[in-house]
């Protein structure tokens, strides 16, 4: 018997894994949600969350949430401060511990995401991206993936591509089983957290231009 798939290319149980697995997940952990907004407002203040438009299912643009994990210092020419001097002590511990990612569990109960599938990344490497690596948004993007138990921020973007994409030719439910629980053991070992040298990924210049 064929799969029902959903129209976002999700089978049918997939989303239902999606929904238990994320309603049970935000009442288990709603005390971190509460501690985490406390700690953000006393030491970033307003907005508590980060949001960002992304790329979704076949393009399709949605709002991604995450707690804030920069200040909004300034310069005394009012310009921002760079990543590294903005992002708290308090921050990249949020984002080696992934905490920061918990709001996107929201985005998975509106249907934005799954909890597995290749991360959503920037509008602007819409136009970047080979024909291959635009096959990455063939399935919802997840808040884990292949790539992120895999070398997560170490790896290349040609790496990363490859590895998400392997993903949508090779999906099956058992797949995202082995996805979602490695990656509670990634958090826990706190492996690929950042680039070398960087407090935030580098930024995507292209395939080709990545290549020269």
């Amino acid at each position: 018997m064929a799969k029902k798939i959903l129209p976002t290319g999700m089978p049918a149980g997939k989303r239902v894994f999606d929904l238990i697995a994320t309603v049970s997940l935000i009442l288990l952990l709603s005390p971190v949600f509460l501690v985490v907004a406390i700690l953000l407002m006393a030491i970033n203040g307003r907005p508590l969350f980060f949001k960002q438009k992304r790329p979704g299912h076949k393009g399709e643009i949605f709002t991604l949430y995450k707690f804030r994990t920069m200040s909004r210092s300034v310069d005394s020419n009012g310009d921002l401060l760079s990543d590294a001097e903005r992002l708290s002590s308090f921050g990249k511990f949020l984002r080696a511990t992934s905490i920061d990612e918990l709001p996107e569990l929201f985005n998975v109960l509106k249907g934005d995401m799954s909890l597995v599938g290749p991360r959503p990344l920037l509008i602007e490497y819409l136009a970047l991206y080979t024909p291959e690596q635009d096959r990455r948004h063939d399935v919802l993007p997840g808040i884990t993936g292949w790539a992120q138990i895999n070398g997560r921020n170490t790896l290349s973007w040609e790496e990363k591509f490859k590895l998400d994409v392997w993903y949508v030719d090779n999906w099956s439910f058992c797949f995202d089983m082995k996805i979602f629980f490695l990656t509670f053991w990634k958090v826990i070992i706190r492996e690929g957290i950042s680039q070398p040298g960087s407090a935030t990924t580098e930024y995507f210049k292209g395939s080709n231009k990545e290549n020269n």
